[in-house]
């Protein structure tokens, strides 16, 4: 049956659709709330994205599957992706290995960090993201709470045949001797209730049960057991500073955002119980085709909800998602919840910030990759600007005109490829016919020699020195073959050809942050020749005054001091060492005599 048969007899109803290949290979899963109208917009649609236009040529077969809602849509899509792991779907990775913290089911329940899920009736908490964090968490529940931590069977009938003996941990304080009967379980589980209160995020009856018990210590003159009941009412206080980052009525609330470029997305989750938060994790997902951040945050939170066992019936997000009729979704506007998201779009962004310093040492080459798209993007340029030259005038006072071309490659500085350029045909400072006579002459030279043309060309200046450039451009017939902006330097606005509005980059994006340096290199560039001429040319002017001071000597004193004021300041000494005792007294007589 061929592709057009197939989408005309698809349902109008939600589902799951899978594409396959020649071969019956499994190539992308997709969830769609109307079957048919979603797959046809494959083939109806010009895709920008070249992964999307390829995936549509390898289609040879599509199968679907109806269900009932659209949540039931999303679990499905979710379970076959990971299952089939389909060249063009995101990667999602169904990680095992987190630690949980177990409350054992039996007589005197222990209490313990796993890697195993046993459905034998036990209580699971997490998983947790790490493991220090639960050993900080079980070593403070251990520092709280005098807990067995023997696997021995304390069954009624074990403890009253006498089959156990205490150890050292009761002779140290850290376990009530439960195996020889001395704690009944009635008064342990009170221990295990108020763990599991602790685990969930809510201190407050511990709080108030370690107050009171320090206060009756302190009343009957046994200041010492008041003063370990107030260390670790301090300890339990210094674990929920450090949690607490909400309005304590915020409880039972998973909170998912989401940051990224071109090629990757990054979600944060939180969950909140009692003001707390419990749970933290970022997620890298890696982009396949052309996937928005809604489809991505759709999808990470299935995954994330299914890993972490989360039941919470709420969800802050940052804009509204779709992901099942059973779940409360919120997107704050104000106040403590505001805060929240905001907090998890910190996490989300610091985590990619540390993936890119990573991936700069380990995987230099997808770090460019990934620059190189996102400033095609951001620059709305039809390819990625892998060679980039810049231009700057100098010029101060209207003395020794001079311009400067920097070269970066591959967004990084290509100092052999730098140019000076000393301005030929413009007399007086005339910054727009500089940068036009600059233009022409670096492009005709590249034209010439049959050299690598860049992609993209920067000015620094407005709509004025742009206009210039274009120009020499149009001459040289390179209009339209090289992308160029003028980058303003007041606002930072950035000029395109033949548009009066200025496009303004995120203050913080890559782009700007490139573009600024190119536009820092080339001035610093410009102003280093700019000054040297102007030192050489006073050097040049006081020393020829100067009867038996030739050229030669005057090259030779060039090289060493760089300027008139460094030759002056010399010592009568250091300038025999280097032209001779009688240039030297010429020298240091003329000094004397203009002072």
């Amino acid at each position: 049956m061929n592709l057009g048969v197939q989408i005309k007899t698809l349902p109008n109803s939600p589902g799951v659709y899978q594409y396959f290949d020649k071969e019956d290979k499994i190539l992308y899963v997709g969830k769609a709330k109307n079957l048919k109208k979603r797959v046809a917009s494959y083939f109806t649609k010009n895709h920008k994205n070249g992964k999307t236009r390829v995936l549509v040529k390898k289609i040879a077969s599509i199968k679907h599957i109806v269900v009932e809602t659209e949540t039931d849509a999303l679990l499905l899509e979710n379970n076959l992706i990971k299952k089939y792991q389909p060249r063009y779907n995101v990667l999602l990775k169904d990680d095992k290995t987190y630690p949980w913290l177990c409350i054992k089911k039996e007589a005197f329940p222990r209490v313990f960090l796993t890697r195993n899920i046993y459905k034998d009736g036990s209580e699971y908490y997490g998983p947790y993201t790490s493991v220090r964090a639960v050993r900080a968490l079980l070593s403070l529940i251990k520092e709280l709470y005098p807990l067995r931590t023997c696997a021995y069977n304390l069954s009624k009938q074990n403890i009253e045949n006498k089959k156990y003996k205490i150890c050292l941990e009761y002779h140290i304080k850290n376990c009530k001797g439960a195996c020889e009967g001395l704690e009944s379980e009635e008064d342990y589980l009170e221990y295990i209730q108020e763990v599991r209160n602790i685990i969930k995020g809510n201190f407050k009856t511990s709080l108030h049960k370690f107050n009171d018990l320090m206060y009756s210590f302190a009343e009957a003159s046994e200041f010492e057991e008041a003063q370990k009941i107030k260390e670790k009412i301090a300890l339990l206080s210094n674990y929920q500073v450090k949690s607490t980052v909400v309005n304590p009525s915020i409880t039972n609330v998973d909170v998912f955002t989401i940051i990224s470029d071109e090629s990757f997305a990054y979600v944060n989750f939180f969950k909140i119980s009692n003001g707390a938060i419990i749970q933290s994790h970022t997620i890298e997902i890696k982009k396949k085709l052309e996937e928005d951040d809604r489809s991505l945050l759709e999808l990470a939170i299935v995954e994330i909800r299914q890993r972490f066992h989360s039941v919470s019936k709420e969800i802050y997000v940052p804009f509204n998602v779709e992901v099942g009729e059973k779940i409360k979704i919120t997107i704050p506007k104000l106040g403590d919840k505001k805060r929240i998201v905001d907090l998890s779009l910190r996490n989300a962004k610091y985590f990619r910030q540390e993936r890119f310093k990573q991936i700069q040492i380990v995987d230099p080459d997808r770090h460019t990759n990934r620059i190189m798209k996102q400033m095609q993007k951001d620059l709305r340029l039809q390819q990625e600007p892998r060679h980039i030259e810049c231009f700057d005038n100098s010029n101060i006072q209207g003395s020794h005109p001079v311009a400067a071309c920097v070269v970066f490659k591959n967004g990084k500085p290509s100092k052999k490829d730098y140019r000076h350029f000393n301005i030929k045909t413009v007399i007086g400072p005339d910054d727009f016919s500089s940068m036009e006579e600059v233009v022409h002459r670096r492009y005709k030279r590249l034209l010439d020699e049959d050299q690598d043309l860049p992609q993209l060309i920067v000015i620094d200046g407005g709509k004025g020195q742009l206009s210039s450039s274009l120009k020499s451009l149009d001459l040289l017939g390179l209009r339209g073959k090289i992308a160029i902006i003028g980058i303003a330097k007041r606002l930072e606005e950035i000029y395109y050809p033949d548009d009066p509005i200025p496009l303004y980059l995120d203050k913080k994006s890559e782009t700007l942050k490139i573009i600024q340096q190119l536009r820092n290199e080339a001035h610093r560039f410009g102003i280093t020749h700019h000054r040297n001429k102007r030192s050489k040319g006073a050097i040049q002017t006081e020393l020829s005054n100067i009867s038996g001071i030739g050229e030669k000597t005057i090259v030779t004193l060039l090289k060493e001091y760089k300027s008139f004021k460094r030759v002056k300041n010399a010592t009568f000494d250091d300038l025999i060492r280097l032209i001779g005792k009688d240039k030297a007294q010429k020298l240091t007589a003329y000094f004397n005599k203009i002072q």
